[in-house]
């Protein structure tokens, strides 16, 4: 069915959350270090516009109940939505049914039949929920926690939708979404000092971009100037590309996806891909995966490097199987990028020097990352975060993944 209604508020539905959610959400407090300014320059103009609420689930531990906004269930199976702020009315229409439901009103309709849900409506920072138990049971969609449990399987009919979720006030008035930190890791004998970047991939102003040098696929250029043309506060080096080739083209290993477009195709490449999509929903998957996740139209962003280095918390080495062929490659040494995720959701951006691989994975899994890959090292490995570098390549690169604040 066409969607015509315009949505002019936004909805949320409410689920009861899995046993043991709760102590798998890590609130932004937990990171000690020193904010800097979030953003400067143009990023800081950026900054001043205003951003819809991203489309995620809030979890209320202490309610024992989670909320996500509906407004995408504007684009979501049969359902349509409407709004009356004469009366503060919802209308929900899904097939043959027709939800009615009024803001701070517990009181609703069914087709027509009076209805009591157990939570009201309600609007917080630009957004407007209504409990999605009552949503779910009244128009019959299916709900299933994924395996990290922040996460939720959304379905309806044919129609599917994966949604992150994070606790309720997750962002209070003046928090940062993207804290620098200096740290030290001992992994055996041997201590490692890194930078590190963490960015909260669900603040409404945070998005992720997948930059190539000259914009081009073959091109070189400074990471630098791609997060200083891409107004970003932070930068990091992306996919192995061929650095030593006296050619003008210098080619990008592995598949590259920007702006929702695949720019580089690796058909056959097994390494690690890290993906995400317009709601900034993070994830690492096969390269075998690839094709199949992005003919399903979700894959905004996606940049292929590897080795895997974390699987679900644990270090998970595997290079064979992702197609590495150098004898060297667990123990050779050298500098270090790498990117990791944590379970609510935090981007770790991360450089270390004269780390081993499996040493890399001891310090991504000391770092919080839930998992973890490998990226470009050696003299491409560098880090951009608030208008200078943390860490300097020692070359030219082909592409960058940026974070920008807006």
């Amino acid at each position: 069915m066409k969607k015509k209604t315009r949505i002019l508020a936004f909805l949320a539905v409410i689920c009861l959350i899995p046993s043991g959610l709760s102590s798998a959400i890590v609130p932004a407090a937990a990171y000690t270090a020193s904010p800097a300014t979030v953003a400067t320059g143009a990023s800081a103009a950026a900054a001043t516009a205003a951003t819809a609420p991203k489309n995620v689930v809030l979890l209320d531990s202490k309610g024992g109940r989670s909320f996500v906004p509906i407004s995408f269930l504007k684009g979501f199976g049969d359902a349509m939505v409407g709004w009356s702020a004469a009366d503060q009315r919802i209308d929900i229409t899904d097939g043959d049914k027709q939800l009615t439901l009024y803001i701070g009103k517990t009181a609703a309709q069914l087709n027509g039949a009076p209805i009591t849900m157990s939570e009201a409506p309600f609007s917080e920072n630009g957004a407007t929920y209504v409990p999605l138990q009552f949503v779910k049971e009244a128009l019959g969609y299916s709900l299933e926690w994924g395996k990290n449990p922040t996460v939720l399987h959304i379905g309806s009919g044919n129609a599917k939708a994966t949604l992150p979720a994070i606790e309720r006030g997750s962002f209070p008035s003046g928090s940062n979404p993207v804290v620098s930190a200096r740290k030290t890791f001992k992994v055996g004998s041997k201590s490692f000092s890194v930078q590190m970047v963490t960015v909260s991939l669900m603040h409404p102003k945070i998005r992720l971009s997948t930059v190539l040098a000259g914009n081009e696929v073959g091109k070189v250029e400074d990471l630098s100037s791609m997060a200083k043309r891409s107004n970003a506060l932070v930068a990091i080096n992306g996919t192995f590309f061929d650095a030593y080739t006296k050619d003008s083209f210098k080619a990008p290993y592995g598949y590259i996806v920007s702006g929702g477009e695949l720019k580089r195709k690796a058909s056959g490449d097994k390494r690690t891909i890290f993906t995400y999509d317009k709601n900034m929903l993070a994830s690492l998957i096969p390269g075998d995966d690839f094709n199949k996740h992005f003919e399903e139209g979700t894959i905004e962003g996606a940049i292929q490097a590897g080795p895997r280095l974390l699987v679900d918390g644990k270090v998970a080495l595997d290079v064979a199987a992702e197609g590495f062929k150098d004898p060297k490659i667990l123990t050779g040494g050298g500098a270090r990028s790498a990117l990791g995720l944590t379970r609510d959701h935090k981007l770790i951006l991360l450089t270390s020097g004269g780390a081993t691989i499996p040493q890399l994975a001891e310090i991504m899994k000391q770092a919080g990352a839930y998992q973890a890959m490998n990226l470009d090292g050696g003299a491409s490995s560098g880090l951009y975060y608030n208008g200078k570098y943390l860490t300097t390549p020692g070359r030219k690169i082909s592409n960058a993944l940026v974070v920008t604040y807006r």
